[in-house]
């Protein structure tokens, strides 16, 4: 996939979306951080990461591993930057996902932000820029994202955005959202 030779920036009214890089770590770290956020992560089959960093150190370390990630084709991570202040909001991660299930060969998209811009202007955002791009840069034709059901704001902008609700567990997870990407 070309997305792993030379990751994409995005740009939208509001936002932009760049690769993360270890630079970003202080000011992601105000989002990892956020007592209030992490409970809307997505942390389903990460190994018991649960996104929660308190330490730049541990932040890094994060960094790392979605660099080693990106190197090896298993996921982008995309910063998200605030037009206008340039502020660091969040992160959005993205792959083709890979499983003997009915669910090979859908996308998995990963929306991490601080609690202050989980609101669906921005989301909505987000999701314009994967509904436009991500089919085709992951090669999917459908893409899964988890939105738990105190995450009103990220629902709202899911199903404005074209996602219904999965109404079944991925793998033994609950609260999926899919999207089919329209010929």
């Amino acid at each position: 996939m070309e997305v792993y030779k030379k990751c994409p920036e995005y740009r939208s009214k509001l936002i932009t979306l760049r690769k993360t890089v270890t630079e970003d770590a202080e000011e992601l770290l105000k989002c990892y951080s956020d007592e209030n956020a992490v409970p809307l992560f997505n942390s389903d089959n990460c190994h018991g990461d649960d996104f929660h960093y308190t330490t730049i150190e541990r932040m890094r370390q994060a960094i790392n591993f979605w660099d080693f990630s990106y190197d090896n084709g298993y996921f982008v991570r995309w910063t998200v930057i605030l037009k206008g202040t340039s502020d660091k909001i969040g992160t959005v991660e993205m792959f083709h996902r890979i499983a003997e299930d009915e669910f090979n060969h859908f996308g998995v998209l990963r929306i991490d932000l601080q609690s202050k811009f989980e609101n669906q202007q921005i989301i909505d955002e987000i999701l314009e820029i994967a509904n436009e791009n991500f089919y085709r840069e992951f090669d999917v034709e459908a893409i899964l994202t988890k939105a738990v059901p105190s995450a009103v704001e990220r629902i709202a902008s899911l199903r404005k955005n074209g996602f219904d609700s999965l109404n079944r567990k991925l793998m033994i997870y609950d609260d999926y959202f899919v999207r089919v990407q329209k010929p």
